[in-house]
């Protein structure tokens, strides 16, 4: 069974999931890992506990290990000296040190794997952090281009729809310079016509028709708005 079973309001599975769903996803991101790294603190905090443990319980094993070859030891050099008793009494503290070397070995096995079993989960937590923290960059620049979208449609959106256009409005200048040349070019014809009309001594009879036909060009011209 797993030693530390982090448990969170967001996980990497539904994460995915809710992330396109999400009207702000980097605040999302942000808040899974804030999570996350609040695991690994505390994940990291217990690996220096299960490390001092586990050096603690293999520095007892070894010290009963020795303890019980020196009792062994102890036990030879009184047989060798006829003690048998004092032979006995070492074998019976070799047999304690060889039951208490044996726990404490058993104990210091159970801590170094949970140890490595810690390492292992923090590996995995670190690697999500990372795999989470590189798509937060990646939704953190899609949303900034759905600002920087925005803004331009916000700004210049209109513009080229219901806005001036430049060729539309360069081609009515040309329009109407063409008109003001156009009435330019007819004043100076008909000026130039009335000189040789003037020149060339017509009748009384031909200038008051086109006298007549002045006027009316005058009244036509003052009914259209037209002032002298």
């Amino acid at each position: 069974m797993s030693i530390v079973r982090r448990i969170r309001d967001i996980t990497v599975a539904t994460l995915n999931e809710r992330l396109e769903k999400a009207e702000d996803p980097v605040r999302m991101i942000d808040q899974f890992l804030w999570s996350t790294r609040e695991d690994i603190i505390q994940a990291e905090k217990l690996h220096q506990q299960y490390t001092n443990h586990s050096n603690h319980l293999r520095a007892q094993w070894l010290q009963a290990e020795s303890q019980k070859e020196r009792r062994e030891q102890q036990a030879m050099t009184a047989l060798k000296a006829g003690e048998e008793n004092m032979a006995r009494f070492a074998l019976h503290e070799k047999a304690t040190a060889d039951e208490r070397a044996a726990q404490y070995k058993d104990l210091f096995e159970q801590s170094r794997q949970h140890t490595l079993e810690l390492e292992e989960q923090l590996r995995e937590m670190r690697s999500e952090y990372q795999a989470v923290y590189d798509k937060r960059e990646y939704y953190a620049a899609r949303m900034e281009s759905i600002r920087l979208q925005q803004r331009l449609n916000s700004r210049f959106g209109g513009y080229g729809e219901s806005g001036p256009q430049p060729g539309a409005m360069f081609r009515r200048m040309e329009d109407r310079i063409n008109d003001l040349e156009t009435e330019a070019k007819s004043i100076r014809d008909v000026r130039r016509m009335g000189h040789e009309m003037e020149g060339s001594g017509l009748g009384s009879t031909v200038k008051s028709v086109i006298d007549r036909e002045l006027d009316e060009l005058k009244r036509k011209l003052q009914k259209e708005g037209w002032s002298s």
